[in-house]
């Protein structure tokens, strides 16, 4: 495969400049255009023009040339005119496939959307299936500079398919601020993720840097191309572990032209109440058992009771009766049907209605859908629907539920033993709910009640990230969430860092409500280094036994090395390392257990090198992020500094947690990894396999 060009005077790169320059100034034509338009004469109303004008002005932002960011990354040559599937074009058609689509004033394409049929050759084509494609070209840019291109001839069936040195320097570039998307770099098996269609639920299990979070994300902005107005009616949602997270991945979708996603943590979805308390351990890990919506589901019912008097409607000079046992029928069979129990207690007043109707009719009258209103609202209808049928107060039912030893011991019989509801309940009774010091797992409690009085509503598109880590009430809530739509459940079984992470796929999408998701799973990684993986696999066979070790497709091994120090010499060789890891060019993240954070800050202070927090943007002139192993998670840095593994593995209440949060931390560098350590290793990280 040829070489990188270098360009010169005749070089056929001045001429893909000069397509990217044209390009770039349609682009401006396309956003001026937008920004011309007068809807003065055009809106009926006031709201119509507020929306309108909201709709142009996310135009105009979508339709931004950001300098640094190429317009577009490769060209497709065809070998035939498209078939009817892509009818684009005619014999020997080229497509220039970029970011997003861009066509010059007669309307004929200059950049293809990355997510068009006609561009998926490009991450699938292959000399084995060419899909028709004589040619591809990859084009190389330093900042927003085209410096570069490199062609692959797929009709020369004679040499096999070889690793592009453009697509390996794109993947090892020095990654300096947010997450940047991988649109230019998607390999087969993540596209067939990608363009996976909208009607199903997708898992993705994913070792370290398999890219399982990007793909997510540009399944996404897939999908807002493909399903454009049906997802603009029932909305997506993208789901994170915390808000450092989501601020390190809000520029991704902008960056593809999506800017209507919403982002939010599990915590953002059930705040029905202010968080304030801690649970234990065994607590948490009880509170999120799938066993609680039995209790609750229990609990929210047991206002029920039977009526013990008849129900007399009065109209003008008729009383009209409707004995006890026929509204026990009624409540019954309500009960039985198992609906929502708000939806019920809608319905009852109705169904009394109904009843007084009934005898109307008989005793020669013709009542309508107004006289049943009517009677629906009378003051002993809706007396009788108060007593047998009474509101339920989602927050107030968990608080007693936690607070009244009897009233969980009742709802809880045969569910959850006496040591397990002792360990749930308060110590000291809360006096109502603003009061209440409410744990997060209480308000995921709450959030079940809620649901089991009104329906949740549901989104038409939930991406799921660390999705290993949420307990089985907490995939409840996000499965109410999508529970008319479809899901991206994104994951890595190995890196469960809470004691009730799941064990497996198929429970957890049970417990969402999608089984019959089918499970993908990403084994070769583009950002971790060869010798940095094969170190953190070690911890493999204690902490996930069945998971397939990842592998590395990066030619390049990386620095890695583990550093033993004297005691008392660690402050001073973690300086030094990242000192060491700064001369370089791209970010650094120093990774300790959270009890060595507030010292290390202080000691980078002192050192005078200045530093970041998880979440905070990296920039030329700061570089280095300090990062508690627990917010570590869904992280990336060039370079990683990791102080004293033994201590992140004690900061957890138990080993298997502690030796997932490590294989975590062990895993977040691209480029480099130092281990440094005053205490003996890890026993786990000696084994081999």
């Amino acid at each position: 495969m040829p070489a990188p060009h270098v360009s010169n005077a005749n070089d056929p790169l001045e001429r893909e400049r000069a397509h990217l320059s044209s390009s770039r100034a349609a682009l401006r034509a396309m956003r001026a255009d937008v920004e011309a338009l007068d809807i003065k004469d055009v809106t009926a109303n006031w709201v119509n023009a507020a929306v309108l004008e909201r709709q142009i002005e996310d135009r105009i932002t979508a339709l931004a040339d950001l300098a640094h960011t190429p317009l577009f990354f490769g060209r497709l040559d065809y070998a035939h005119a498209p078939g009817a599937e892509q009818a684009e074009g005619a014999e020997g058609e080229r497509f220039y496939i970029g970011r997003r689509h861009v066509h010059d004033a007669d309307g004929d394409p200059m950049v293809i959307d990355w997510r068009a049929p006609v561009s998926q050759p490009f991450y699938r084509a292959s000399k084995k299936e060419p899909m028709d494609v004589r040619m591809r070209r990859r084009f190389g840019y330093t900042g927003g500079d085209l410096t570069a291109y490199e062609d692959e001839d797929l009709t020369d069936t004679a040499s096999g398919d070889q690793a592009s040195k453009l697509l390996q320097a794109e993947i090892e570039r020095p990654r300096v601020g947010p997450m940047r998307d991988i649109v230019a770099t998607i390999q087969p098996e993540q596209d067939e993720i990608v363009r996976a269609g909208i009607g199903g639920t997708v898992c993705v299990q994913g070792a370290p840097g398999t890219g399982k979070t990007a793909v997510g994300l540009h399944r996404v902005a897939y999908l807002l191309y493909a399903h454009r107005e049906r997802l603009a009616r029932t909305g997506t949602l993208v789901i994170g572990p915390n808000r450092s997270f989501l601020h390190y991945i809000e520029q991704v979708l902008p960056a593809l032209g999506e800017l209507n996603v919403a982002q939010a943590t599990v915590d953002d979805l059930v705040a029905h109440v202010e968080v304030r308390g801690t649970d234990s351990s065994a607590a948490a890990r009880i509170k999120g058992d799938a066993r609680m919506a039995e209790v609750l589901r229990r609990a929210v019912r047991s206002g029920v009771a039977m009526p013990r008097e008849p129900v007399v409607v009065v109209r003008g000079s008729r009383r009209w009766r409707v004995p006890a046992y026929e509204i026990e029928e009624i409540v019954r069979e309500l009960l039985d049907r198992d609906i929502r129990y708000g939806a019920a207690r809608e319905a009852l007043p109705q169904r009394i209605a109904h009843a007084v109707l009934v005898r109307m009719e008989q005793a020669g009258e013709a009542p309508d859908d107004r006289v049943q209103d009517a009677v629906a609202r009378n003051a002993a209808v809706k007396a009788a629907v108060k007593e047998v049928w009474p509101a339920v107060d989602p927050a107030k039912l968990v608080l007693r539920l936690l607070s009244d030893a009897e009233f969980l011991a009742e709802h809880a019989e045969g569910v959850l033993s006496a040591e397990e509801r002792a360990e749930i309940l308060w110590a000291k009774p809360a006096r109502g709910v603003k009061s209440a010091k409410w744990s997060a797992a209480d308000a995921v409690l709450i959030d079940e009640a809620a649901d089991l009085v009104a329906r949740t509503p549901s989104l038409g598109h939930v991406v799921l990230d660390e999705a290993q880590d949420l307990s089985p009430m907490q995939y409840r809530a996000v499965g109410r969430r999508c529970t008319t739509g479809s899901a991206t459940i994104l994951g890595d079984l190995a890196q469960g860092t809470t004691p009730w992470a799941t064990s497996s796929w198929e429970e957890a999408l049970a417990h969402l409500g999608k089984p019959e998701a089918a499970v993908e799973e990403l084994t070769q990684g583009f950002r971790v280094p060869r010798e940095v993986i094969a170190y953190a696999s070690r911890l493999l066979p204690a902490i996930a036994p069945g998971l397939a070790e990842a592998t590395s497709v990066r030619e390049a091994a990386g620095d890695f090395s583990v550093r033993p120090v004297a005691a008392g010499e660690l402050d001073a060789a973690v300086v030094a390392a990242c000192r060491e890891s700064l001369e370089r060019e791209g970010s650094t993240g120093l990774i300790a257990a959270d009890a060595r954070i507030a010292a290390l800050g202080a000691l980078l202070t002192e050192a005078g090198l200045p530093h970041l927090a998880p979440g905070e943007e990296t920039t030329a002139e700061a570089r280095l992020t300090l990062v508690p192993a627990s917010l570590a998670k869904g992280l990336e840095y060039d370079y990683v500094v990791l102080d004293e593994p033994a201590a992140v593995v004690a900061g957890e209440p138990d080993e298997r947690t502690g030796l997932r949060r490590l294989y975590v931390a062990l895993t977040r560098a691209v480029s480099g990894l130092t281990v440094l350590h005053a205490e003996a290793l890890p026993s786990q990280l000696g084994r081999r396999g």
